[in-house]
């Protein structure tokens, strides 16, 4: 018996010398070392409807990606619930570096308004990979709304609040928290001014245009265009410096709200647990994508500024820009039934 069984465990030795041979007991490993992408399309979520200003960024970034990367990269919409739909679809996707996730500012705001709906962290269920992008808003009115200047407008709805609706295309936008904001900073939080809540920014400007609701903080993306043509009013801008697309327009420091400055930034994750190979291939692809001069200049010409934040860096942005929104929700008294 002890021959037969010396003799069974030398064939068995000699065979898995020769599947370690062949390569084939390391198949895992090889896997998990595959080069990064390969013939399979990337698909990109945007969490919004298209035509507005993330899917915009998304749509100009999924270029350069695209020849960064020689392989396909997809856009695709997945609208609802201020962004949160095609947020969770994301969290559960697999960490492959085929499902990627581009959204807004929104993304670290919007599980703060909708704590019980939310079925994701929106920090620890995704891998950051880089920001691409920032840019100011418009603040702007009905052009039958009586005001010019931004405090015109502050004298004109303290004089009729009832007459008044302010509104946004969504819960935790930057559009949404900077309206907040300005409500709470020049004295309209006690005179119930509405900011109601519109599925994306086409419906909402199309009802601002029309008269429906009165004023609006938006990326200059979907906004700009009904400014220039006079479809609407700009009273001021919310970045640092006036924007060389508005030279006019002054900023709302300038307007008067000495430390108002507010941005919309946009970036790119991966479902959690992203491998590290994968991770710093799409973090380079996406740096050399966002610091080129076609994106740059494209990005510019929609009224944003190509700002690159790494994987780190933009992690602890998010964090410090979910701390602040924070503190704009609970000042402002922000609360979704």
């Amino acid at each position: 018996m002890k021959t037969i069984h010396r003799r069974a465990f030398t064939r068995y030795g000699v065979a898995l010398a020769s599947l370690a041979a062949a390569g084939v007991l390391h198949a895992p490993q090889a896997l998990a070392q595959a080069p990064y992408p390969t013939a399979k399309p990337i698909v990109i979520v945007v969490p919004h409807a298209a035509g507005g200003a993330v899917d915009g960024v998304a749509r100009t970034l999924a270029e350069r990606l695209a020849e960064e990367l020689k392989q396909s990269v997809v856009v695709e919409n997945r609208p609802g619930a201020s962004g949160l739909i095609g947020a969770a679809s994301v969290a559960r996707a697999e960490a492959d570096g085929y499902t990627l996730y581009f959204n807004a500012s929104i993304h670290a705001a919007a599980p703060l308004l909708y704590k019980s709906q939310v079925k994701f962290d929106a920090i620890k269920d995704f891998t950051p990979i880089g920001m691409v992008a920032e840019g100011a808003l418009i603040f702007s009115v009905n052009p039958q709304v009586p005001a010019n200047t931004v405090i015109d407008l502050v004298n004109v709805v303290k004089a009729n609040p009832n007459k008044y609706s302010f509104v946004t295309s969504g819960y935790g936008s930057a559009g949404h928290l900077g309206m907040a904001q300005f409500v709470s900073e020049v004295g309209l939080a006690d005179k119930g001014i509405p900011i109601a809540l519109y599925k994306g920014a086409a419906p909402a400007l199309q009802d601002l245009i029309g008269g429906q609701v009165h004023a609006m903080m938006d990326p200059f993306l979907s906004s700009l265009p009904h400014v220039q043509s006079g479809r609407l009013r700009a009273l001021a801008q919310t970045g640092r410096v006036r924007s060389p697309l508005l030279p006019d327009v002054p900023t709302m420091r300038e307007a008067g709200l000495r430390d108002f400055e507010f941005y919309s930034w946009y970036g790119l994750w991966a479902p959690a647990k992203l491998p590290a190979p994968v991770l710093k291939a799409l973090e380079s692809a996406t740096e050399r994508s966002s610091k080129s001069a076609a994106f740059k200049t494209k990005l510019n010409g929609l009224g944003f500024d190509a700002t690159f934040r790494n994987s780190a860096d933009f992690n602890k942005y998010i964090i410090s820009e979910t701390a602040k929104y924070q503190a704009i929700i609970e000042k402002a008294g922000i609360k979704i039934e």
